[in-house]
């Protein structure tokens, strides 16, 4: 990349006298490259090619060219660490802790909750709890209710999960944490 010493024009507000700014050159394909060290280097013309016809094509045409490049190819996905990340541990380490992670087993976070059945005498109070929980008419809580054994609500937090699952356990419902 160069720059450019550019004169500011009087209608401009006067920070400073003069502006640098960057000249962009954009190298078509078809084009000789130059390298960083000024040296000039040609582009093969089948690659050439391979670059005007990838340059042509829209997002959603790239994102399958890249997908079906990684199937081709046997290329994993690459997850990046974040940025400002802790240097990588030595060998001897990561292996332990990798070790020790599999030998305990990981608690679970997130819960679907699934209604069992209910207690007949509490229907009523079990369906209104359900038409609050899910936003539902009152017609299709009393469907979903019958429907029992039912998922009620899937990825939810631990603390949440819980908090439903004793309401409902309080009016008679019986309810499974999956």
């Amino acid at each position: 990349m160069s720059f450019r010493i550019v004169a500011r024009s009087a209608a401009a507000p006067r920070l400073s006298r003069f502006v640098v700014r960057p000249i962009l050159s954009r190298f078509n394909s078809t084009a000789s490259a130059t390298t960083a060290t000024g040296a000039s280097t040609s582009v093969d013309p089948k690659i050439s090619q391979i670059v005007d016809d990838i340059s042509k094509l829209t997002l959603l045409e790239t994102a399958s060219l890249v997908t079906e490049l990684k199937q081709k190819l046997n290329i994993a996905d690459i997850s990046f660490p974040a940025a400002g990340a802790a240097p990588a541990a030595p060998a001897a380490a990561t292996e332990a802790a990798e070790e020790a992670e599999e030998a305990k087993p990981e608690e679970k976070t997130v819960f679907s909750i699934k209604l069992e059945s209910f207690d007949a005498k509490t229907k009523a109070k079990v369906i209104k709890e359900i038409k609050g929980l899910l936003g539902l008419s009152l017609v299709e809580a009393k469907k979903f209710v019958e429907a029992a054994p039912k998922v009620l609500k899937d990825n939810v937090a631990k603390e949440d999960a819980d908090k439903i699952k004793t309401t409902l356990e309080g009016l008679g419902a019986k309810v499974t944490l999956e």
